[in-house]
């Protein structure tokens, strides 16, 4: 009987262990993120949304990309259906971060795998790949790390939210780079392959041009290229 209440014991300050693990080695992304959610509030008030809608954007959706989207697209007047096929290809990533995690995450329990389907994002993933998913990766610090940075999230934003009406032309800060900074950290070190070289290269060319002369998707558009073009180098490269 002790020793049953010894080995439960010594399990539950694992899993408290791995959590807090997580946590900690999500709080430099938390950081780099503070911009990029200020921006993703006062954009949802200057968008029309009251103060607790743009608080149930960031915290129901908890989609960055997908909010300053959204938010940009209906401030310039597109319609219903261009934003839902925007978003749909801007977020379209988390398919391959599902697929990748299925073989460790499907052996879990709903009540488990739920709340970590809903915090993965580019950073969650970005972190989780750094790890042995047979000795490091454990749910614990899935959940440590993703709530760390949905919370984050959440505060931020609601800084946003704040400044949005108290601190005038807040979009002159340029807050909007923090995006940019974000995403060259989550993708230079996942650059291992020459196809995968050539897909972030033609994206981030496509991008800029298409984006310059002011055309409508260029992002969707610029990420697509990108993806053809990594699967072309690979299959012409003969990559495992």
């Amino acid at each position: 009987m002790r020793k049953a209440i010894i080995d439960s014991s010594t399990y539950y300050d694992q899993r408290r262990s791995s959590f807090m693990r997580g946590a900690i080695e999500m709080l430099p992304l938390c950081v780099s993120v503070i911009p990029w959610g200020i921006l993703a509030g006062s954009m949802a008030i200057q968008a029309g949304l009251t103060f607790w809608q743009s608080i149930g954007m960031s915290a129901i959706i908890f989609a960055g990309a997908a909010q300053l989207v959204t938010l940009g697209m209906t401030m310039a007047g597109a319609s219903v259906v261009t934003i839902m096929v925007s978003v749909f290809f801007i977020t379209s990533q988390h398919f391959i971060y599902g697929l990748t995690m299925r073989e460790f995450v499907s052996c879990l329990k709903t009540k488990v795998r739920l709340p970590i389907g809903f915090l993965l994002t580019d950073e969650l993933f970005a972190l989780s790949e750094t790890k042995d998913k047979r000795t490091e990766l454990t749910p614990g610090y899935l959940l440590g790390a993703g709530l760390t940075f949905y919370l984050s999230w959440n505060i931020f934003s609601i800084m946003g939210i704040i400044m949005a009406s108290s601190v005038p032309n807040l979009d002159k800060y340029h807050l909007d780079y923090s995006i940019v900074a974000t995403f060259i950290t989550i993708v230079v070190p996942m650059i291992k392959k020459i196809s995968t070289l050539a897909g972030v290269t033609v994206s981030l060319v496509l991008s800029m041009v298409l984006s310059y002369y002011q055309f409508e998707g260029a992002i969707v558009l610029a990420g697509l290229c990108g993806m053809f073009s990594s699967v072309i180098v690979s299959v012409m490269a003969k990559e495992q």
